[in-house]
Parts: C-alpha cells; sequence; structure tokens
C-alpha cells in the first residue's frame, strides 16, 4: 500500500512540475531564462548539476550551446561555440531523434573535446533528449550530473515530457528573434529613407517627425523660395543654425556662401569690424585691409547669431545695411554695394530688450519679416528617440565602437528627461556615453535631475510670490548652485538656458548682485 501511495505521490509530483514548466514556457521568451527556470523546478524531482539547451545550426552542420545552467563552470564552454555534431551524446540523441541515457560518461565511446570539457568539470553521468517541434529536430536538451548512474528510465521519460514543451518554447524564441531582427532591420531602412528624403529636401541634420518639427520645416520650406529676412528665435541648444542653414540650402542661394558670425562671441569694439570690415590704420591694430562679413557673403546669406546682443551704437548701422544694402568700411568714405539675405537668431527674449531700451524697434521690425519658432526639446519628446540613434550612429561611426542599439529602458529615461540644454545637451550625453560604452548597447548616465521650470513656478505660486520674485528667486538659486560663475558650460547662464549677456541684463534688472 505505500508503494502505491508513494508511486501516486510522484505521478502528482511530475503533472504538477509538467503544469509549471509549461507555465514557465509561456512566460519566458528568452531560453536561458527559460533554461534556469526549468531547471530550478526540475531539481526537486530529478536532482542534477548541469543543465542546457544546444540548438542545430544547419549552415555549420553542428550545435551552439544557447543556454547552460551550470553555477560553478558557467564558462565551460562559450556562447555560440560551434559543437560537432558527433562524438557526443547530445550530437547520437539529435540525429537518432530519441533519449540518450549514460550513467557513466565514456570518453572513448564520446571522445570529442566537449566531453573532455564535461568530465574535467565533474560531470560523470548524463541524459539528452531532442527538442523536436511539427516534426522538426530543433536541438537537443541535457542534464549532467557529478554522480554515476544519477538518472533511471523514468527520469529520461519524465525529460522527453519536458522537450516536447521546451521545443515549443524554442520555436516561438526563433520565431520571436527573426521578428526582432525584421523589425530592427525595418527601423534601419526607415532611418535610412528619412535621411533620404532630408538629403532631398536639404534639411540635413534636423532630425524629427514630430508636429512642432514638422510645423518648422513647413515655414522652413515657404520661406527659402523668397529672399525675406528671417528671425530664428528659440532657447540656447535648440539648432538654430541648423534651420538657418536649411533655409539658404532650400534657396537660390544656395550656390553661393552662408556666411556666419556670433556676436555675443565677439568683443564689442571689434564688431563692427567684423560685420562691415576695415581699412589699413582705421585703428590701432589694423595692420592690414580686412573684409568684413557682409561682403564675403555677397550674393549669399549672412547668419547673425546671438543677434540680441549687438550693441545699440552699432544698430543703427545694421540696420541700415538691410534697408539699403550698402554699407562702408571703417576707415574709408566710400559706399559698398552688397546683394545679401539675413537670417538673424536670438534666444533673448528683443521685445523684453525694447522695453530696457537695449535693441532699437525699428532694426526689431526689420528683422522679424518672417518669425520662426524652433520649439525646445521637452516639447517635442517624441523625436529624442530617433534624435539619440541619429546622434550615437554618427558618434560611434566616427569613432569606430560596435554600438548597435540603445535598450529601450534607456530610450524612455531619455524621453522622461527635461533637458534644459535642449539638443545640444542630448548631442553632448549621448557623445559621452559613445565614448564610455564598451559593449554593442549604448550605455547612458544621465545627470543629476534638475528642477523644471514648471515645478520652480509652480513652487512658487504655492509660496504666493509674483512671476518677477520666482523668476529672481530660481536666479539665485542657481547662481549659488554655480558659485557666481556665469559663463562657461557649467555657469549659471547654461544651466539656466540663457545668454551670459541676458542673464546679465536680467540680474541687473531683479536687482541680483553678488554678496560681499
Amino acid at each position: 500500500m505505500n508503494a502505491d501511495v508513494q508511486q501516486l505521490t510522484r505521478e502528482r509530483d511530475r503533472l504538477r512540475l509538467l503544469l509549471e514548466i509549461t507555465n514557465a514556457v509561456v512566460a519566458h521568451l528568452d531560453l536561458r531564462d527559460l533554461l534556469h527556470a526549468i531547471s530550478t523546478l526540475l531539481g526537486h524531482l530529478v536532482p542534477h548539476d548541469l543543465s542546457n539547451i544546444a540548438l542545430y545550426d544547419l549552415q555549420a552542420n553542428g550545435f551552439r550551446v544557447v543556454a547552460l545552467d551550470f553555477p560553478e563552470h558557467q564558462d565551460f564552454v562559450q556562447e555560440s561555440e560551434l559543437v560537432p555534431i558527433g562524438d557526443n551524446p547530445v550530437g547520437l540523441s539529435f540525429t537518432t531523434g530519441r533519449p540518450v541515457l549514460h550513467r557513466r560518461i565514456d570518453l572513448d565511446k564520446f571522445p570529442a573535446e566537449i566531453m573532455r570539457r564535461v568530465v574535467a568539470s565533474g560531470i560523470r553521468s548524463g541524459c539528452s533528449v531532442p527538442l523536436i517541434s511539427h516534426q522538426k529536430k530543433l536541438g537537443v536538451l541535457s542534464l549532467g550530473s557529478r554522480r554515476e548512474s544519477a538518472f533511471t528510465e523514468d527520469d529520461v521519460e519524465l525529460l522527453g515530457q519536458i522537450g516536447n514543451r521546451v521545443a515549443i518554447a524554442v520555436e516561438n524564441a526563433l520565431a520571436y528573434h527573426e521578428i526582432a531582427t525584421l523589425k530592427a532591420r525595418l527601423q534601419e531602412e526607415n532611418v535610412y529613407l528619412q535621411e533620404e528624403i532630408r538629403q532631398h529636401h536639404n534639411f540635413k541634420e534636423i532630425i524629427g517627425g514630430s508636429p512642432a518639427i514638422k510645423k518648422v520645416l513647413r515655414e522652413i520650406e515657404t520661406v527659402a523660395a523668397t529672399d525675406s529676412t528671417v528671425l530664428i528665435l528659440g532657447e540656447t541648444g535648440t539648432g538654430k543654425e541648423l534651420v538657418a542653414r536649411a533655409i539658404h540650402s532650400l534657396s537660390a542661394r544656395r550656390e553661393h556662401t552662408l556666411v556666419k558670425i556670433n556676436c555675443a562671441a565677439i568683443p564689442t569694439g571689434l564688431l563692427e569690424s567684423e560685420l562691415f570690415g576695415h581699412e589699413k590704420g582705421a585703428f590701432t591694430g589694423a595692420i592690414s585691409q580686412r573684409v568684413g562679413r557682409f561682403e564675403l557673403a555677397n550674393k549669399g546669406t549672412l547668419f547673425l547669431d546671438e543677434v540680441g546682443d549687438i550693441p545699440l551704437e552699432l544698430q543703427p548701422k545694421l540696420l541700415r545695411v538691410l534697408q539699403e544694402q550698402e554699407f562702408e568700411r571703417l576707415g574709408n568714405a566710400r559706399t559698398q554695394k552688397v546683394d545679401v539675405r539675413l537670417i538673424a537668431a536670438t534666444n533673448a527674449n528683443l521685445e523684453e530688450l525694447i522695453a530696457e531700451k537695449k535693441f532699437r524697434s525699428d532694426l526689431y521690425y526689420r528683422l522679424n519679416v518672417f518669425p520662426i519658432t524652433v520649439p525646445p526639446l521637452r516639447e517635442r519628446r517624441e523625436d529624442i528617440p530617433e534624435l539619440a540613434r541619429w546622434f550615437t550612429q554618427k558618434f560611434a561611426s566616427r569613432m569606430r565602437k560596435p554600438i548597435r542599439s540603445i535598450p529601450p529602458r534607456t530610450l524612455s529615461t531619455l524621453a522622461e528627461y527635461h533637458w534644459p540644454g535642449n539638443v545640444r545637451e542630448l548631442e553632448n550625453l549621448i557623445e559621452r556615453a559613445v565614448i564610455l560604452s564598451s559593449g554593442p548597447e549604448l550605455e547612458v548616465f544621465l545627470p543629476e535631475p534638475k528642477a523644471p521650470a514648471a515645478a520652480v513656478a509652480t513652487e512658487s505660486v504655492s509660496r504666493n510670490l509674483n512671476f518677477e520674485d520666482a523668476e529672481r528667486e530660481h536666479i539665485l538659486r542657481v547662481l549659488r548652485d554655480t558659485n557666481w560663475i556665469i559663463g562657461g558650460p557649467r555657469g549659471a547662464a547654461s544651466k539656466l538656458g540663457l545668454n551670459r549677456s541676458t542673464l546679465r541684463s536680467k540680474m541687473s534688472k531683479l536687482g541680483i548682485t553678488r554678496p560681499c
């Protein structure tokens, strides 16, 4: 009677095991995870020290171990290492399509190199069952033990039933891998086709398909065909220069030069000379004649970046050249005629500067013929994955790094970050990540989160501060965090997304001074 009870208990345990393994098959697409789950479940009824799944490689006519659960010797066979089909129990089970039980591993019978490694790792017996689905042999599931005669015929029969379920999982995993490969290929083709479209329309590095960026592209195409002045507005790092390049590339002036000048990067006393040129001896240090940017841009396009930083005393001369298309070099009374299309850009609020008597209203109206506002990255989050992939491909190719993908979790994290430095910050972060990544996946290390402007505003409202007070408090907080450093990549202006001179202007307006 006791024997009958034991038999019923054993049958019950086996049926329960098969049910749990069926659930594991459904729950795991990754074969390594599946094997670990099966090995853990099976260990209670069929104790073993090693388990593995080897799949048949038709082209190489051998096996590749795709999953191995052997805690103390996990590296005794390398992933994707080719194992010959002969001289080992795995090959015998596969070719015959039947289970193979070896109570004691005999190296004379199985002299393959892989078997010598198995014996050297302490395995003395084992069993293997073929993985067959829809009459197609896929591979072999094997168990090994450090004890001789560790497995019985009943164990092999149970393992065969488990193998039938594992075969289904293997087929699903192979199908999933094929679908994932095709999806990746389609994504690569999509990126390629988008790049072709960009090159055809000369949008070059303007990446994205969000409604916000599509609106900008439509505006570029609309205004490019004209000679009208364009004012590009947007925060630091949004890609205003890329918009200027695209307008020039689509215009009738594309065969001529696009000349660029950053008005904030040139000392006030030298900016007039940079724009209009000078004669030899026009001022101290003018040892030779110099052609200005307007002359260089004749028949082409002149891009004035950070136009809000042009000194007030120079603005009438700029207004004149825009209206009359003529100017004089410093030190020369002769009037020069030019044919230049002007594109200006700024991250400053020019209307505020006008109110502060720091920018001429007539110059503003002359520049503001066709304004284009480039949206900040936080307003086009759906473009972040595509931008991240594009920058990754760009820097990985330049640095000859084998980075092929970005984990979905990383893309999700990137999309959630608020990007105060916009696309430029994203580009710099991806470049740094490419430098630090050593494998095929991009490893991204995001900076410490900073409170977004909306959060600061909400906090200020909750404390009954008006907007000016809230702005003053926010600027003060950032200045303290940066030890009152204003310029440079780590300065307050960069963290606030402002130009250096704009920040100084705001500090003056708000009465912010550095404490003694």
